[in-house]
Protein backbone atom coordinates (compact mmCIF):
# COMPACT_ATOMS: atom_id res chain seq x y z
CA UNK A 1 0.00 0.00 0.00
CA UNK A 2 1.29 3.37 -0.73
CA UNK A 3 2.55 5.29 2.13
CA UNK A 4 -0.55 6.86 4.27
CA UNK A 5 0.60 10.43 3.55
CA UNK A 6 0.43 9.61 -0.07
CA UNK A 7 -3.25 8.39 0.11
CA UNK A 8 -4.34 11.19 1.95
CA UNK A 9 -2.77 13.19 -0.27
CA UNK A 10 -4.56 11.77 -3.11
CA UNK A 11 -7.68 11.44 -1.71
CA UNK A 12 -7.66 15.48 -1.13
CA UNK A 13 -6.51 16.07 -4.88
CA UNK A 14 -9.41 13.59 -5.81
CA UNK A 15 -12.01 15.60 -3.80
CA UNK A 16 -10.87 18.04 -6.02
CA UNK A 17 -11.40 17.02 -9.32
CA UNK A 18 -7.76 15.39 -9.79
CA UNK A 19 -9.08 12.17 -11.78
CA UNK A 20 -5.95 10.43 -12.03
CA UNK A 21 -5.58 10.97 -8.50
CA UNK A 22 -8.34 9.26 -7.91
CA UNK A 23 -7.73 6.29 -9.99
CA UNK A 24 -4.53 6.27 -8.24
CA UNK A 25 -6.18 5.94 -4.69
CA UNK A 26 -8.26 3.50 -6.01
CA UNK A 27 -6.01 1.37 -7.66
CA UNK A 28 -3.39 1.59 -3.51
CA UNK A 29 -7.22 1.30 -2.04
CA UNK A 30 -8.12 -1.91 -3.83
CA UNK A 31 -4.47 -3.69 -2.83
CA UNK A 32 -4.77 -3.13 1.13
CA UNK A 33 -8.66 -3.83 1.23
CA UNK A 34 -7.98 -6.93 -0.44
CA UNK A 35 -5.13 -7.93 2.08
CA UNK A 36 -7.32 -6.49 5.32
CA UNK A 37 -10.96 -8.57 3.51
CA UNK A 38 -8.99 -11.83 3.44
CA UNK A 39 -7.97 -11.06 6.84
CA UNK A 40 -11.64 -10.62 7.88
CA UNK A 41 -12.97 -13.75 5.80
CA UNK A 42 -10.02 -15.84 7.44
CA UNK A 43 -10.51 -15.04 11.31
CA UNK A 44 -14.43 -15.38 10.62
CA UNK A 45 -14.20 -18.80 9.53
CA UNK A 46 -14.63 -18.24 5.69
CA UNK A 47 -12.86 -18.72 2.31
CA UNK A 48 -11.79 -15.76 0.47
CA UNK A 49 -13.81 -16.48 -1.90
CA UNK A 50 -15.89 -13.42 -1.71
CA UNK A 51 -12.85 -11.13 -1.15
CA UNK A 52 -13.17 -9.37 -4.37
CA UNK A 53 -17.18 -8.86 -3.77
CA UNK A 54 -16.25 -7.18 -0.61
CA UNK A 55 -13.72 -5.27 -2.16
CA UNK A 56 -15.70 -3.80 -4.52
CA UNK A 57 -18.75 -2.94 -2.41
CA UNK A 58 -16.27 -1.14 0.24
CA UNK A 59 -14.74 1.04 -3.09
CA UNK A 60 -18.09 1.69 -3.77
CA UNK A 61 -18.89 2.85 -0.29
CA UNK A 62 -15.55 4.85 -0.44
CA UNK A 63 -16.77 6.40 -3.17
CA UNK A 64 -20.18 7.11 -2.19
CA UNK A 65 -18.68 8.52 1.24
CA UNK A 66 -15.53 10.26 0.24
CA UNK A 67 -17.04 13.58 1.34
CA UNK A 68 -17.33 12.79 4.90
CA UNK A 69 -13.61 11.84 5.65
CA UNK A 70 -11.99 14.60 7.27
CA UNK A 71 -9.09 15.60 6.03
CA UNK A 72 -7.76 16.65 8.80
CA UNK A 73 -7.58 13.30 10.10
CA UNK A 74 -5.51 9.75 9.12
CA UNK A 75 -7.30 7.88 6.26
CA UNK A 76 -6.25 4.20 7.18
CA UNK A 77 -8.95 4.22 10.16
CA UNK A 78 -11.67 5.93 8.15
CA UNK A 79 -10.73 3.00 5.22
CA UNK A 80 -10.39 0.32 7.85
CA UNK A 81 -14.31 0.99 9.59
CA UNK A 82 -16.13 0.85 5.84
CA UNK A 83 -14.39 -2.15 5.49
CA UNK A 84 -14.99 -3.78 8.47
CA UNK A 85 -18.82 -3.06 7.99
CA UNK A 86 -19.05 -4.35 4.76
CA UNK A 87 -17.80 -6.94 5.56
CA UNK A 88 -20.22 -7.60 8.62
CA UNK A 89 -22.66 -6.32 6.27
CA UNK A 90 -21.54 -9.36 3.27
CA UNK A 91 -20.92 -12.18 6.74
CA UNK A 92 -24.51 -11.47 7.89
CA UNK A 93 -26.29 -11.60 4.56
CA UNK A 94 -24.49 -14.88 4.08
CA UNK A 95 -26.31 -15.89 7.47
CA UNK A 96 -22.46 -16.28 9.47
CA UNK A 97 -23.37 -16.36 13.48
CA UNK A 98 -20.85 -17.35 15.91
CA UNK A 99 -22.05 -20.13 17.56
CA UNK A 100 -21.02 -21.55 21.28
CA UNK A 101 -21.76 -24.83 22.14
CA UNK A 102 -23.66 -24.47 25.48
CA UNK A 103 -22.76 -28.46 26.43
CA UNK A 104 -19.36 -27.12 26.30
CA UNK A 105 -19.81 -24.33 29.27
CA UNK A 106 -22.73 -26.45 31.22
CA UNK A 107 -20.78 -26.61 34.44
CA UNK A 108 -20.11 -23.25 34.34
CA UNK A 109 -23.43 -21.99 33.65
CA UNK A 110 -25.08 -22.65 37.79
CA UNK A 111 -22.48 -20.04 39.02
CA UNK A 112 -22.53 -17.38 36.28
CA UNK A 113 -26.97 -17.50 37.33
CA UNK A 114 -25.66 -17.16 41.00
CA UNK A 115 -23.58 -14.34 40.49
CA UNK A 116 -25.71 -12.47 37.93
CA UNK A 117 -27.93 -12.25 40.79
CA UNK A 118 -25.36 -11.06 43.54
CA UNK A 119 -24.73 -7.95 40.59
CA UNK A 120 -28.29 -7.85 40.06
CA UNK A 121 -28.64 -6.61 43.63
CA UNK A 122 -26.17 -4.71 43.84
CA UNK A 123 -26.90 -2.77 40.54
CA UNK A 124 -30.45 -2.16 42.14
CA UNK A 125 -28.52 -0.89 45.53
CA UNK A 126 -26.03 1.43 43.72
CA UNK A 127 -28.98 2.60 41.63
CA UNK A 128 -30.75 3.46 44.58
CA UNK A 129 -28.27 6.27 46.00
CA UNK A 130 -29.52 8.26 42.60
CA UNK A 131 -32.38 11.03 43.04
CA UNK A 132 -35.96 9.89 41.47
CA UNK A 133 -35.49 11.34 38.09
CA UNK A 134 -31.94 10.11 37.35
CA UNK A 135 -32.63 6.51 38.62
CA UNK A 136 -35.45 7.00 35.97
CA UNK A 137 -33.55 8.62 33.04
CA UNK A 138 -30.54 5.82 33.59
CA UNK A 139 -33.12 2.71 33.94
CA UNK A 140 -35.10 3.85 31.27
CA UNK A 141 -31.59 4.85 28.34
CA UNK A 142 -28.94 2.47 29.93
CA UNK A 143 -31.09 -0.24 31.25
CA UNK A 144 -34.48 -0.28 28.71
CA UNK A 145 -32.33 1.04 25.65
CA UNK A 146 -35.38 3.72 24.98
CA UNK A 147 -33.67 6.50 22.85
CA UNK A 148 -32.81 10.28 24.69
CA UNK A 149 -35.34 11.96 22.56
CA UNK A 150 -38.08 9.23 23.64
CA UNK A 151 -37.47 9.84 27.34
CA UNK A 152 -37.34 13.47 27.17
CA UNK A 153 -40.94 13.45 25.69
CA UNK A 154 -42.42 11.43 28.71
CA UNK A 155 -40.33 13.73 31.32
CA UNK A 156 -41.12 16.60 29.89
CA UNK A 157 -37.83 17.52 29.63
CA UNK A 158 -35.44 18.91 26.38
CA UNK A 159 -32.99 16.01 24.72
CA UNK A 160 -29.97 17.65 25.56
CA UNK A 161 -31.48 17.90 29.66
CA UNK A 162 -31.54 14.16 29.56
CA UNK A 163 -28.16 13.64 28.04
CA UNK A 164 -26.43 16.46 30.61
CA UNK A 165 -28.57 14.13 33.77
CA UNK A 166 -27.84 10.77 32.36
CA UNK A 167 -24.02 12.17 32.13
CA UNK A 168 -24.20 13.33 35.92
CA UNK A 169 -25.72 10.57 37.38
CA UNK A 170 -23.48 8.12 35.34
CA UNK A 171 -20.56 10.10 37.09
CA UNK A 172 -22.34 9.91 40.10
CA UNK A 173 -22.65 5.99 39.86
CA UNK A 174 -19.19 5.90 39.05
CA UNK A 175 -18.43 7.75 42.52
CA UNK A 176 -20.84 5.56 44.49
CA UNK A 177 -19.02 2.46 42.57
CA UNK A 178 -15.84 3.50 44.16
CA UNK A 179 -16.83 4.01 47.29
CA UNK A 180 -18.76 1.54 47.73
CA UNK A 181 -15.45 -0.91 46.76
CA UNK A 182 -13.05 0.61 49.59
Amino acid sequence: MADLDDLSALMRSARRGDDEAYRRLLVAVAAWLRGVVRRGLVSAGRGAADCEDIVQETLLAVHLKRDTWDETRPIAPWLRAIARHKLADHLRRRGFTDHVDIDDHADSLELAVQADAASSLESRQILASLPERQRRIVQEISLEGRGAADVARSLGMSEGAVRVTLHRALKALAVFYRQDRR
